[in-house]
């Protein structure tokens, strides 16, 4: 699989309010999915930011990963809709993006006549985050 999305494909997800399964369509966005699932680093961010939005600097040292790679991944998950970037709030004025998982679940499926399909079921956002 390759590891390198599509020039300008992104994958997006109805708003998750609640705990929503969403079907991705199209070749192209499922296999946009898969490859980011596929890579062991994307793996790893995704179980670091599935509790606490981190910060690449902070996705970089819970993975131990280069800056780089970390900021290649970052955008590998956002673009493929399984992470959000955020915008964290510094007293300081100087505000700074932040990652979190947003998926719960990613189902599979191979149809009778061999069609793939793709569920995702969205994680349940706190009222205070919407």
């Amino acid at each position: 699989m390759s590891q390198s999305p599509s020039a300008g494909s992104s994958v997006k997800f109805a708003d998750n309010t609640a705990n929503d399964v969403t079907t991705v369509e199209g070749v192209e966005e499922i296999q946009h999915v898969l490859d980011a699932l596929d890579d062991a680093d994307c793996r790893a961010i995704l179980e670091a930011t599935s509790e606490d939005a981190l910060s690449a600097n902070e996705v970089s040292e819970a993975c131990d990963l280069p800056l780089s790679t970390t900021y290649r991944k970052l955008e590998l998950l956002t673009d493929a809709g399984l992470l959000e970037e955020r915008t964290r709030l510094c007293t300081t004025g100087k505000h700074s993006s932040e990652y979190v998982r947003t998926v719960e679940d990613v189902i599979v499926s191979l149809g009778t006549s061999g069609e793939m399909g793709l569920e995702v079921t969205q994680r349940t956002r706190p009222a205070s985050e919407r």
